[in-house]
């Protein structure tokens, strides 16, 4: 079978409410960064398979956890009964999570776990709104897109309805704030927002729902203290803080959750994405009293705390854990946020760079000063990436989504870092034509 024989019977198979083009890769290999298509060619993944794979492709770690679960058990029902897969992984997650006596819901995606977060607070507070950032995604389910905030979801609500009353506020996006030059005016900014949230609704708020680093809005890094001050105005008006993890989580950014880098102790948190290492599970962590606000069985699903996904989640810990991962990610962050600020020197298709560990957003624009969105550019740079050989999607239109495994090996990193700054020029230059923006697609 060929590429576009593949990518054809795609577009006659499958809904396009399921999924979005950007290159056109069919994976048949994967070994730590490195993706082998049908044709046997060789790429570089800068994405993670959308901050998935932390501990990079086909881990042997992993793999062998996998294996040799699968042999002995490969389901029964945590929802019914008992396996202590799911019972060793959530002492682990018990241990890691930044709540006070927490209690464990093991679901299958971020989704579910952002929505039992929310249906959670809910039921403990009583209470009728929920309040969440413009630019936020926080899943694809009825709960969950109705508290997001990024475009997709508005169009989504649209057309079904919302569940529930959400009040958005802006997230604190310094590069686009009216001071963008000073942090301590900028935080000032977006916690007077919050604040003014708070003195309308927040005696019937049940919620804030927050990613610490907002992921899909485009990699927006907050003022350090945003969060510790945020927090402050919440206790005070009896509003809970959901920490959306799903993308931050499990070392991506240098710690095993990003809402340490500010000191803040959540209510609730939600983990997916990488905690499977490419296996469909996720987690909700909260307070003891928070998640008792329901009664038995009010929110599992039947594979729950499947013992091979449960098996896999354990060795992505236990590689984490021994490989010091997290120290690596800061490592290499800095190494990246460096060489990308070298390259915005040199180029003015950059307008800015952010991130923490290996979650990185490189912002492309047509004009520094105006800081005009350089969506057709991205597209193209993005085109150009693959036909030289590293796979890079984008977010918000037009910011580079920099999420390598953190287990890539530094040569490879460089490597990727050579093509991007290749594809940029190229772009910049004009060497990539229009017909790259009839496959990449993006969001």
């Amino acid at each position: 079978m060929y590429t576009q024989e593949v990518i054809s019977k795609y577009g006659r198979l499958f809904s396009r409410v399921n999924r979005v083009n950007y290159v056109p890769v069919v994976a048949v290999e994967g070994r730590n960064a490195i993706i082998r298509d049908l044709s046997g060619r060789e790429f570089i993944d800068f994405t993670s398979s959308a901050a998935v794979m932390n501990v990079g492709y086909c881990n042997e770690r992993v793999v062998k956890a996998i294996e040799s679960q699968v042999r002995r058990l490969n389901h029964f029902t945590f929802i019914y009964g008992f396996n202590v897969e799911a019972l060793e992984l959530a002492e682990k997650l018990a241990k890691l999570a930044p709540i006070d006596s927490p209690k464990i819901l093991l679901g299958l995606s971020g989704s579910d776990a952002c929505e039992a977060a929310l249906v959670l607070a809910r039921a403990f507070s009583k209470r009728k709104y929920f309040i969440s950032y413009s630019g936020s995604f926080h899943g694809a389910t009825v709960g969950t897109t109705s508290v997001s905030g990024i475009g997709l979801s508005t169009k989504v609500k649209e057309k079904i309805g919302e569940w529930g009353s959400v009040v958005f506020v802006p997230y604190p996006n310094c590069y686009r704030s009216p001071h963008p030059d000073n942090p301590v005016k900028c935080m000032s900014h977006y916690v007077e927002k919050i604040k003014e949230v708070l003195e309308e609704v927040g005696d019937d708020a049940a919620a804030l729902i927050a990613e610490p680093i907002q992921g899909d809005g485009g990699i927006i890094v907050p003022p350090d203290n945003y969060f510790s001050e945020v927090k402050k105005l919440l206790d005070k008006y009896g509003v809970l803080l959901i920490d959306d993890e799903v993308q931050t989580g499990m070392g991506r950014t240098g710690k095993w959750f990003a809402i340490e880098h500010y000191g803040v102790k959540p209510d609730l948190v939600a983990l997916g994405k990488a905690l499977g290492n490419g296996l469909p599970i996720s987690a909700t962590i909260g307070r003891e009293e928070v998640t008792k606000s329901l009664p038995p069985l009010a929110y599992g699903f039947t594979l729950s705390g499947n013992p091979v996904a449960c098996r896999a989640a354990l060795a992505v810990i236990e590689e984490i854990e021994e490989r010091d991962l997290l120290e690596r990610a800061r490592v290499l962050g800095k190494r990246v946020l460096a060489r990308l600020r070298k390259m915005m020197e040199e180029h003015e298709l950059i307008g800015d760079v952010r991130g923490k560990g290996l979650m990185i957003g490189v912002e492309l624009v047509k004009d520094r000063e105006t800081k005009e969105r350089a969506i057709k550019e991205t597209k193209k740079v993005v085109w150009r990436a693959y036909e030289l050989g590293l796979i890079v999607f984008f977010l918000s239109g037009n910011v580079l989504r920099i999420q390598p495994p953190l287990t890539v090996e530094e040569e490879v990193l460089d490597k990727g870092l050579d093509i991007l700054e290749q594809a940029i020029r190229d772009a910049e230059e004009g060497k990539v034509g229009n017909d790259a923006l009839k496959f990449v697609e993006g969001w």
